[in-house]
């Protein structure tokens, strides 16, 4: 049975600070409680709600406005990955999103979070590929990944 909650963080795949939300008793008891991350909605709870809320929306507006400037910086972007190969051209291994995330904060210096890198599976050939960064308040941008076989990387 699923219980109302108070959330007072934001929690992926539940909703955001200050709304009202509804989970599975064994979600709510083992994990949101005891994280601090929900309260139950009582009366005496929901009256918080709208101090939450205010307080969600000037935190917003904060991180809109900070995403968007990391997205006019890393838009566009084309970093550089090098990567072991066989004689035939096949990759030993991937490209994840910890790697591109390692990837942007070694060549730009800035820090992501892994949960930003919008990547479906993980990049397992050589050449140009686009990858999509959702950042904060649904900032999205791209950067340009560029496998490039250790070979390669060496002669030029």
């Amino acid at each position: 049975m699923a219980k109302k909650i108070l959330l007072l963080q934001d929690v992926d795949n539940l909703g955001r600070k200050g709304e009202i939300a509804s989970a599975k008793e064994g979600y709510v008891y083992n994990f949101l409680l005891p994280q601090g991350l929900a309260v139950l909605a009582t009366p005496h709870a929901l009256r918080q709600q709208t101090r939450l809320l205010e307080e969600r929306r000037k935190i917003a507006a904060q991180d809109k406005k900070e995403a968007e400037e990391l997205a006019a910086r890393l838009n566009g972007e084309t970093l550089g990955f090098n990567v072991k190969v066989d004689n035939e051209g096949h990759m030993y291994g991937s490209v994840s999103s910890l790697n591109i995330v390692e990837l942007v904060k070694m060549q730009t210096g800035i820090d992501l979070d892994k949960r930003y890198v919008q990547l479906k599976h993980p990049i397992k050939e050589t050449g140009v590929s686009s990858v999509t960064l959702r950042l904060k308040e649904d900032v999205t941008c791209q950067i340009n990944v560029k496998v490039i076989p250790e070979h390669v990387a060496e002669e030029a």
